[in-house]
């Protein structure tokens, strides 16, 4: 065998697997944060009374529940790149790399189908989208960006999602309303493209809440591949050769110019979680780039902060089925009925004495203890070394 064919088969054999690297402990506690944070704003005690920043906004601006899906979409572009770094340097064959992001990705999205089906599995009243469906598409589609067209890919394809959906949205005529601006407030509820979409592509029976749309829509993918093409950028500039304080410096300067940007576009394109808008793009983007900043110098920078750590890295290193346990539990609890209470999770948040506060106290109470009981089998998977991935 002479060298040329010793390298090929050597390419072949480390193909299916990343070579080892070190891991960004600041990416996997930002990682546990926004997990553990995710599960709390999903499992309150009773929405109706939760603080409104555990809360969803009722359609244009941004709470702090707001932050935390576009945050973990860009760990996921970050991540992307710390994946696919060793299968690279490998010279792995691209088809083979390829085959193993779409199987990732098709893997995701029936997570994303069967959770939705639980518990009843009514096939009729199945949702589509999701949130697993979203990151499912996000994670391929940016993979194959970054991996074909590079950083500069990534960030061209991001640069253009973004414009082309505020041409979107804003600029074109939506089919029985009329012109944005002109006929309809931009961004109606009803009349905006995105939704309007979702009601001609999908059946209501299969929409969110059997609604006129979905959060997690076709067109609303658009502007989410770029908060995750954002990720990639971020996890390309940690890649490079710079010192730790040039890495973080560079991070918080773009951060905070995101940001600032992204509430400047708001003023006349807002900050809308529920499609995703272009100035959400950047300004959650521009969040996230602040907290990793700050994170990756405290922790994986010259400080070098340990202390604290372990709750969080417990759920960032094993968090899809952190976000899984979470949700087949919330579906268990409102699916067991309790004569007089409604369901098991009404009981348990009733339960709960009065004299621990106000309502909305006593809800965030309910939804700490929820995060406490999901981190108990989590943890035990970290002691064990044992990590879940797809």
């Amino acid at each position: 065998m002479n060298p040329v064919q010793a390298n090929h088969l050597d390419a072949r054999r480390t193909a299916g697997r990343a070579l080892p690297s070190r891991r960004l402990i600041s990416l996997d506690v930002l990682r546990g944060l926004t997990v553990a944070l995710m599960i709390l704003v999903n499992n309150a005690g009773d929405g109706d009374v939760s603080y409104p920043q555990l809360r969803h906004s009722v359609w244009n601006g941004c709470t702090l529940t707001d932050l935390v899906f576009p945050m973990f979409l860009f760990i996921v572009g970050t991540s992307i790149v710390l994946a696919l770094r060793g299968r690279i340097a490998a010279a792995a064959p691209r088809r083979v790399i390829v085959r193993q992001i779409l199987k990732r990705a098709l893997l995701i999205l029936a997570l994303g189908l069967l959770l939705n089906a639980l518990p009843a599995f009514h096939l009729g009243e199945l949702r589509y989208f999701g949130v697993l469906q979203r990151i499912a598409l996000c994670y391929a589609a940016a993979s194959l960006l970054y991996l074909f067209g590079g950083v500069r890919g990534a960030l061209l394809a991001a640069v253009v999602a973004l414009g082309a959906y505020w041409v979107l949205l804003v600029h074109v005529r939506v089919p029985g309303f009329g012109m944005p601006g002109v006929n309809l407030r931009i961004l109606d509820p009803h009349g905006n493209l995105a939704a309007w979409l979702d009601r001609r592509l999908v059946p209501p029976a299969h929409l969110y809440h059997q609604g006129f749309y979905d959060p997690e829509g076709l067109l609303s993918t658009i502007p989410s591949l770029a908060t995750t093409l954002l990720g990639v950028v971020a996890g390309r500039w940690l890649e490079t050769p710079r010192t730790p304080m040039a890495k973080a410096t560079g991070l918080l300067v773009v951060g905070i110019a995101l940001s600032l940007t992204g509430l400047a576009w708001a003023q006349s394109f807002p900050l809308n979680k529920r499609l995703w808008t272009s100035s959400f793009v950047l300004w959650t983007g521009g969040v996230s780039l602040i907290l990793l900043a700050v994170l990756f110098w405290a922790i994986d920078g010259p400080w070098q902060l340990r202390r604290g750590l372990l709750p969080w890295r417990i759920f960032g290193t094993n968090a899809l089925s952190a976000y899984i346990l979470s949700e087949v539990l919330a579906l268990v609890l409102a699916a067991i009925p309790v004569p007089g209470t409604g369901n098991l999770q009404q009981w348990l948040y009733h339960a709960l004495p009065g004299w621990l506060g106000a309502p909305p106290f006593v809800s965030l109470v309910y939804s700490i203890l929820f995060v406490g009981v999901c981190f108990v089998p989590i943890a035990e998977l970290y002691r064990r070394n044992i990590f879940l991935k797809v």
